[in-house]
């Protein structure tokens, strides 16, 4: 194209910066230069999107593109094509006259192609005797060969982008089959869990996938999913580790005699007493020492942890582990207005904020007492954070924590899914927590 040429459109149609843009770049192209027309169509093709044009308006760039006279586009062979509309209406699969008008100005506006318009807006080319052409008005094909790199690099863009999708709904489809059948193998062998649920979590995230989806849409679909899964798998694996240490347990169980029957160990699961039963006691004139002994609270041996990293506690129920200080607090960070000073630095603070929360939503301290006994403090603290977290969804949290407590005796509660809602409920992901 002349340097410094400006060409303005034929008729009503009017000029705008767009339109200049793209004749100053069309200007910028590198000397000697050449692209293979086809291959550069397909790099369009694949960076359609980006590039902001149709399928419609492809087709008939395709068409424009077969009235160019060599395979490779370059400045020494003319950049202009001039067919007239009949001739191009043939070539676009017999598109109309005004669907063909239409898709050019998008491939016009698009910056793709250029009108080169006539004095009288008609397409056509003066020719020397020689037959070689001097000049021609129609459309240009210059954009293309200027944004050559760029159309090639939003090609493979794309390219890289369908294949990382591709490998992210491959995931995603393994992830789903493989939560569904460990679900379905832990209720055909009876594993105890809160299995119910965990298959609503499964299916809350199952809606949650978009028809039409990104890379972007289904990468923490697939992180959330692989916290689902990691969970089972632990579910399951501490079941075939309670197979294995029941197994070697019953195998001796004949040889082991208890000559100390009032053991720590004996009185542990007891961990305190409920004032009722401590009051019946002390009033009744024939308890004997032994009655005593059965109704004095005891201390769980180990004592509580202090630790943030939430390491199992010795009076935690059978098969129930503490998670992270960390992954509570990023599920419940509402429990941080209620520690010592406004923070949470252990669990000791936890368990000092969890116990002002208790008395403000209402839940007996025998309720409490209860969770602690039967989850382990820290588990106990941990559950009152999520309630208060879920706010108004629990009409009454002392009851929920008493069936929470029943369940986790009966071994069908886990914390874990719990705490997996809150932080998706939160925006955060779990694997941030440290």
């Amino acid at each position: 194209m002349e340097s410094g040429y400006v060409t303005t459109p034929f008729g009503r149609r009017p000029m705008s910066l767009g339109m200049l843009a793209s004749q100053q770049l069309a200007e910028t192209i590198e000397p000697g230069m050449k692209r293979s027309k086809w291959k550069l169509f397909r790099a369009i093709c694949e960076a359609r999107p980006a590039l902001g044009v149709t399928d419609r308006a492809l087709t008939v760039l395709d068409a424009l593109l077969t009235f160019y006279p060599d395979d490779e586009i370059s400045e020494e062979k003319g950049l202009i094509v001039f067919p007239s509309n009949a001739q191009l209406s043939l070539r676009a699969r017999g598109m109309t006259p005004a669907t063909l008008r239409r898709h050019l100005a998008v491939l016009v506006e698009a910056g793709l192609i250029l009108r080169k318009d006539s004095p009288n807006g008609k397409r056509y080319a003066r020719r020397d005797r020689a037959g070689a052409i001097g000049e021609a008005f129609g459309f240009s094909v210059a954009p293309l060969l200027a944004r050559a790199v760029e159309i090639e690099s939003l090609a493979a863009q794309a390219v890289a982008d369908r294949e990382l999708l591709r490998v992210t709904r491959e995931r995603l489809t393994l992830c789903r089959r493989d939560i569904s059948k460990l679900i379905a193998a832990a209720l055909e062998e009876g594993v105890s869990g809160d299995w119910e649920g965990i298959s609503a979590m499964f299916r809350a995230l199952l809606a949650r996938i978009p028809r039409v989806a990104t890379a972007e849409d289904l990468a923490p679909l697939l992180d959330e999913m692989g916290l689902l899964r990691a969970e089972i798998v632990n579910m399951l694996e501490r079941r075939i580790k309670t197979k294995k240490i029941d197994a070697n347990e019953s195998q001796i169980e004949h040889h082991k005699q208890n000559s100390n029957p009032d053991s720590i160990y004996e009185l542990e699961p007891r961990f305190e007493t409920k004032q009722g039963e401590k009051a019946a006691a002390d009033n009744d004139p024939n308890a004997g020492p032994s009655d005593e002994r059965r109704l004095k609270p005891q201390k769980p041996s180990g004592g509580m942890s202090n630790r943030a990293g939430g390491a199992a506690d010795p009076g935690a129920g059978p098969g129930l582990k503490s998670f992270p200080l960390g992954l509570v607090l990023q599920a419940c960070p509402s429990i941080l207005d209620y520690g010592p000073g406004g923070s949470i630095g252990n669990w000791r603070d936890l368990m000092s904020a969890a116990v002002v929360v208790r008395s403000m939503l209402g839940v007996s301290p025998s309720a409490y007492e209860e969770a602690c006994s039967g989850m382990g403090p820290e588990n106990a603290a941990t559950v009152i954070a999520c309630i208060l977290e879920r706010g108004g969804h629990i009409n009454s949290p002392g009851g929920y924590l008493r069936d929470l407590t029943r369940r986790t005796e009966r071994g069908e509660f886990a914390i874990g899914p719990m705490l997996m809602a809150l932080v998706r409920a939160n925006g955060l992901t779990a694997r941030h927590a440290s």
